[in-house]
């Protein structure tokens, strides 16, 4: 999120009781339903808690569109607030494309109510003379942003919350490069949303002429382009795959990508196939968290997998389990799949030959080792702010002198090639299998590249800790937590001096030692970094998307041979603990 829309976010949340009151006696007029004005009122009558959490501030649009607890009131997605969104954003889409026949996608994921919330975000823009593409059912994220451009769409919308609880939705908003929203849009929107202050002013009578049910026909070419990424058949007859879809919208397509790509032993986790915006066998949906994957790991020790795949809700990341040195399954971390994801496309691209405009593309907080890797190739690596939007935005400032290969972050997802503009855990799957298929052709596993990268760069090692504060007094917690490391940023960190501190708010790299600032290349976000002496960097972000601060651990030890990772992998173990203990993040 840049620095003004951050501001704007602050300013726009209610300050008092009153304010707060005072908002929600408006959704107990006539522009709102029946239903809605009663539960309102009662809540007001009863003095409830949620009151102050579904009135204190309005949503807004951050690093991924709109994203919410569902129910009602100005903090609460539901179909007064996405109508009011759906109003501003055909308002600036009509005002920046004049006299074009404007055009829109839409898809959504398993989540309750998405189908509903989808529908009604059609009705609006097709209301105000847009014409729709609305999935006939849910389908992923990387397909809708493919989508957009494959229609020559203005924009598009997926109704989505990621990986986020159950009782979440959300509204991410791309533009007609496929990409998600970036300045100067992003503020823009936020401008024209801001106008819409009463459902009166949302046209939600659809023009049903204008909507159109688009289905089969774009699976079948997407999943063309998908396997089109291929860059090996070695083995895939072979590999033993394990996947689940943890209830979401990737088992629309990823079977079919690795049936048309030629994998013949697909192993789906059958319980976790059915889409269900309840998740009933997980607690959290997410393939960042090891729990998730926890039957799909007892499907591949039943049928001796070699490889599992999961993903989350929409279908963008994926969570990575192979079969290490010792031929026991292990999951892998974000930054260890990114690493050995972007050694293999540069390996593949530098066997079929690199012209020297080629790149791959990182995010500030994800491992360095991505960097040390595409130097090794001799290819450039930018470093964009957290968040795909900003790789997109990359490609766009490049497509028309440099080829893109790829990119990721430590959050477990990945790009290959640019035919999708954010994460794609469809084609990220596909690649992930094709190297533990051509690794097992050679008589080898996924797992000894990773080593073969340890000895050849140094042994990165990464932690998230994610410390979540929900409601309005959390959202005041991670603002103050902020506010004191930048008062008092430490001088040390586990016995290791700080000797630079980069404050991507402020837009500024300071050299601790000499004092001296030099400005940084980004666009002004709320993360801090700090960098030790021994090569440590700890940034800490509040998320954009969800209730919580982050904050990201990399440390960087020696693997000098590989009977050694176990001992190894101890000692920069220990590095991190230390490091969590001395900043009492733990």
């Amino acid at each position: 999120m840049d620095l003004e829309v951050y501001n704007r976010k602050k300013e726009t949340k209610v300050k008092t009781a009153e304010d707060i009151l005072e908002k929600a006696r408006q959704w107990t007029t006539g522009s709102y339903d029946g239903d809605t004005q009663a539960y309102i009122q009662n809540l007001i009558d009863t003095d409830d808690p949620e009151l102050t959490e579904a009135f204190y501030k309005n949503l807004e649009f951050g690093t991924g569109g709109m994203r919410g607890i569902m129910g009602l009131g100005t903090n609460r997605i539901n179909q007064y607030t996405l109508g009011m969104a759906t109003q501003g954003l055909s308002n600036y889409i009509l005002e920046s494309f004049p006299g074009e026949k404007h055009r829109v996608a839409i898809s959504y994921d398993c989540r309750n109510n998405s189908d509903r919330l989808a529908k009604i975000v059609a009705n609006v823009f097709s209301a105000n003379g847009i014409e729709v593409f609305l999935y006939e059912d849910l389908r992923p994220t990387p397909q809708l942003s493919w989508t957009v451009r494959h229609l020559n769409c203005h924009s598009g919308i997926m109704l989505t919350a990621s990986h986020n609880p159950k009782e979440y939705n959300g509204y991410k908003v791309y533009w007609n490069d496929g990409a998600q929203i970036v300045p100067p849009h992003d503020k823009n929107i936020i401008a024209e949303v801001e106008k819409i202050t009463s459902p009166d002013q949302v046209k939600f009578e659809p023009n049903e002429q204008l909507i159109h049910f688009v289905g089969e026909e774009l699976d079948k070419k997407f999943i063309d382009e998908v396997v089109s990424h291929s860059m090996s058949t070695a083995g895939v007859e072979d590999l033993k795959v394990v996947f689940t879809s943890l209830h979401g919208t990737s088992i629309k397509s990823i079977p079919a990508a690795l049936e048309k790509a030629g994998y013949k032993r697909v192993f789906t986790v059958a319980e976790q196939a059915v889409p269900n915006g309840n998740f009933p066998t997980v607690e959290s949906p997410n393939p960042e968290e090891p729990e998730a994957l926890d039957m799909a790991l007892d499907l591949a020790t039943s049928v001796e997998g070699d490889i599992v795949i999961g993903t989350d809700p929409d279908g963008d990341r994926i969570g990575l389990a192979v079969r290490d040195q010792n031929n026991l399954l292990r999951l892998l971390n974000g930054n260890q799949a990114g690493a050995v994801l972007t050694w293999y496309l540069l390996k593949k691209w530098t066997e079929k030959g690199l012209s020297g405009n080629e790149y791959v593309a990182s995010t500030i907080v994800t491992s360095d080792l991505i960097i040390d890797i595409a130097k090794g190739f001799g290819v450039d690596c930018p470093v964009s702010l957290t968040g795909f939007k900003w790789i997109a935005d990359i490609i766009r400032r490049r497509e028309a002198t440099h080829t893109f290969i790829g990119g990721g972050e430590e959050s477990y997802g990945y790009m290959i090639g640019d035919f999708v503009r954010d994460k794609d855990a469809v084609t990220s799957t596909l690649i992930a299998c094709e190297i533990a298929a051509w690794a097992k052709s050679q008589g080898r596993r996924f797992f000894d590249i990773l080593l073969d990268i340890y000895e050849q760069y140094g042994l990165y090692k990464e932690r998230l800790i994610s410390i979540v504060k929900k409601g309005k007094s959390g959202a005041e917690e991670i603002a103050e937590m902020m506010r004191e490391l930048r008062a008092n940023p430490p001088k040390q960190i586990a016995g290791k001096s700080v000797v630079r501190i980069d404050d991507v708010q402020k837009g500024t790299s300071l050299d601790v030692a000499t004092g001296r600032e030099t400005p940084l290349e980004l666009p002004a976000s709320n993360v801090l970094q700090f960098y030790t002496e021994d090569g440590s960097k700890i940034s800490a972000r509040p998320s954009g998307t969800e209730p919580k601060i982050k904050f990201y651990i990399s440390v960087k030890g020696k693997l000098t041979n590989r009977d050694e990772f176990a001992a190894a992998e101890a000692a920069v173990e220990k590095q991190i603990d230390a490091i969590i203990s001395d900043l009492k993040l733990g």
